[in-house]
């Protein structure tokens, strides 16, 4: 069964995903990143700007198909039009169609944006009534550590 995580409390939500990306990078985790257009843009946007020793190697799904099969994190609004990879981290406002086909589900939630949280509140219902153990990572707590 996918596994559920909710990593709540995130100041900047695509400079998290761009974090988060680089760590499962280093590890080797293959990552698809799902959301809105626009943030998709602008997170390649930041991808591309991040140092060379912090680069994650990336592409947009709707992007050349062979460098979409080489890159090892991907950034697609539909989550299915891609080959099913190992994490799965959403930026987005509701549950991405096919989540179930990955090892593991990041959804991750605003610091601030109080509509971002009630809708990641409607989210967690919807996992937890289709019998999901649901992982949370207070991201204040564990920059207070």
């Amino acid at each position: 069964m996918t596994e559920v995580a909710f990593h709540f409390n995130a100041p900047d939500k695509l400079a998290y995903a761009c974090r988060f990306a680089r760590k499962a990078l280093r590890r080797g985790v293959r990552v698809v990143v799902t959301g809105g257009a626009a943030d998709l843009q602008a997170l390649d946007r930041m991808m591309w700007a991040l140092g060379p020793t912090d680069f994650v190697a990336h592409a947009l799904a709707d992007g050349d198909p062979d460098v979409v099969a080489a890159s090892p994190v991907l950034l697609a609004v539909e989550p299915l039009s891609v080959a099913p990879r190992d994490m799965l981290l959403n930026l987005g406002t509701q549950l991405p169609p096919g989540y179930e086909q990955f090892d593991k589900v990041i959804e991750v939630v605003s610091a601030s944006d109080e509509q971002d949280r009630q809708l990641a509140r409607t989210r967690w219902r919807q996992y937890a009534a289709q019998g999901y153990e649901i992982v949370r990572h207070d991201l204040v707590l564990k920059e207070n550590a």
